[in-house]
C-alpha cells in the first residue's frame, strides 16, 4: 500500500508541470507592447526581458522584449529573428519591431504603421509573443532564446587565451523603444468603479441644492414694489372758457383781448371803456367781477360775442 502510493505521488507530480516563477512589474516596464498588456516578470538578461501578457480578450501569452542595446545591434537583432524563425508557427502568436517582419514567421509579424510617429523617433525594439502554458518550461526557453541574443552561453570555438570578449551594447540593458497608442488610461475603464461615478453626481446634486437654496433666501425678504398710478391726461381737468366765480376754470393765461362787460342790476350787458374803470360795475372795488380779458368764444347759450351769457350769481 505504501509503493502504490508513492507511485501515485509521482504519477500526480508528473502530470502537473512545475509553474513558473512570476515576479512584480517595475516601474520603468512599459505598461503595454504592441497590443498585448503587461501583467509579470518571467526572467531577465542583458539582451531583454520576458513578460507574462494578455490581449484583450485574449489568453496569457510569454512576451519577450529586446533591450535597447540589443536592440540598436543589427547582429543580435538578427539573432533573434533566426531563433524566431526556427520556432513551430503554433508557437508564435505574434512579432514586431524592427527587421522583424523576414524570414517563415513574418506572417505573424503586426506593424504599426498607423501611429503617430516624428521623425526623432528611435524604431521599435524587436519583440515576440509565445504561446505560454504557465510552466516552468516555457520560462526557460525564453531565457534560453535571451541567452542566445548575448551570447552568454555559447561555447568557446577554442581554449581560451588573450583578452577576454565582450559584447559593446552588454551594460545597455533598459528596455528598448515602445511606443504606446492610443494612450493607456482611455481604454481602462477599471479606473473609475460605479461607486466614484455615484458619489460624484450625489456631490454634484447636493451642490445644485445649495444653491438653489441660497437663490431663494437671498430673494424672498425683498419688499414688494407696487405698480405706479396712471398720470391724468392734460386735458382732462381744463373748464369752459367764460369766467365762473367759484367755479372751476381754466389753468392757463387768457389771450388779452377785451370782453364785453356785464351789468349787475339789469342784467343788459355794457361795453366796457378803454382802461376806464369807473363804467364798470365792478371796477376796482372788488366786485364779483373781473376785468381781466377772455376769449370771444361763445358758451353753451352765447351766439357770439355780442350776446354774453348772464352771470348765474345774479
Amino acid at each position: 500500500m505504501g509503493a502504490m502510493s508513492s507511485d501515485d505521488e509521482i504519477s500526480v507530480s508528473e502530470g502537473q508541470p512545475e509553474a513558473a516563477p512570476l515576479f512584480p512589474l517595475l516601474d520603468d516596464d512599459p505598461v503595454k507592447v504592441g497590443d498585448f498588456w503587461l501583467d509579470a516578470r518571467v526572467a531577465s538578461t542583458p539582451a531583454g526581458t520576458a513578460f507574462v501578457a494578455h490581449e484583450d480578450g485574449g489568453d496569457a501569452t510569454l512576451l519577450m522584449l529586446l533591450s535597447a542595446g540589443a536592440a540598436a545591434d543589427p547582429a543580435a537583432r538578427s539573432r533573434f529573428s533566426g531563433e524566431i524563425n526556427a520556432m513551430h508557427i503554433d508557437t508564435v502568436v505574434a512579432r514586431g519591431g524592427q527587421d522583424q517582419d523576414e524570414g517563415l514567421m513574418q506572417v505573424r509579424f503586426r506593424g504599426e504603421t498607423d501611429d503617430p510617429t516624428l521623425d526623432g523617433h528611435a524604431p521599435l525594439a524587436p519583440w515576440v509573443a509565445l504561446a505560454f502554458d504557465g510552466s516552468a518550461a516555457a520560462a526557460h526557453e525564453a531565457e534560453r532564446v535571451l541567452q542566445a541574443i548575448d551570447l552568454s552561453t555559447a561555447p568557446p570555438l577554442g581554449p581560451p587565451s588573450g583578452p577576454d570578449y565582450r559584447l559593446h551594447w552588454i551594460d545597455d540593458t533598459a528596455h528598448g523603444p515602445t511606443r504606446i497608442w492610443p494612450l493607456a488610461w482611455p481604454g481602462r475603464g477599471d479606473r473609475a468603479s460605479w461607486i466614484t461615478i455615484l458619489v460624484s453626481f450625489l456631490l454634484m446634486a447636493l451642490v445644485a441644492a445649495l444653491a438653489l437654496l441660497l437663490a431663494i433666501l437671498v430673494f424672498q425678504n425683498q419688499p414688494l414694489v407696487n405698480a405706479p398710478q396712471p398720470i391724468p391726461s392734460a386735458g382732462g381737468g381744463s373748464g369752459s372758457g367764460s369766467p365762473q366765480s367759484g367755479g372751476s376754470g381754466s389753468g392757463s393765461p387768457q389771450p388779452a383781448s377785451p370782453s364785453p362787460g356785464e351789468s349787475g342790476q339789469g342784467g343788459s350787458p355794457e361795453p366796457s371803456g378803454s382802461g376806464d374803470a369807473g363804467g364798470s360795475p365792478g371796477g376796482d372795488n372788488g366786485g364779483p367781477y373781473s376785468h381781466s380779458p377772455s376769449m370771444n368764444i361763445p358758451s353753451g347759450n352765447q351766439s357770439g360775442p355780442s350776446d354774453p351769457s348772464p352771470n348765474p350769481k345774479l
